[in-house]
């Protein structure tokens, strides 16, 4: 879908000042607005964060655990 948006001139050197372009900056506030109520929006250091949180109790597995056969050994 193609959609044409008109900001000014200063919206748009505010958005870049940002780090990003206004095409995408739109395109984010039109995501968020679509997003289902109650899905929090998580930013990716927090995002990580999470993931890494508890981490130090995983399994320490072989290289051999990572293999394609390792992954595959079930199917023919």
């Amino acid at each position: 879908m193609q959609i044409t948006v008109d900001i000014s001139d200063e919206l748009a050197a505010r958005i870049r000042a940002l780090g990003q372009s206004p095409e995408s900056y739109v395109r984010g506030l039109i995501e968020d607005a679509a997003r289902p109520a109650g899905v929090p929006k998580m930013k990716i250091a927090d995002f990580l964060q999470a993931m890494a949180e508890n981490s130090e109790k995983l399994p320490v597995l072989p290289d051999e655990a990572f293999t394609r056969e390792s992954f595959y050994q079930d199917h023919d």
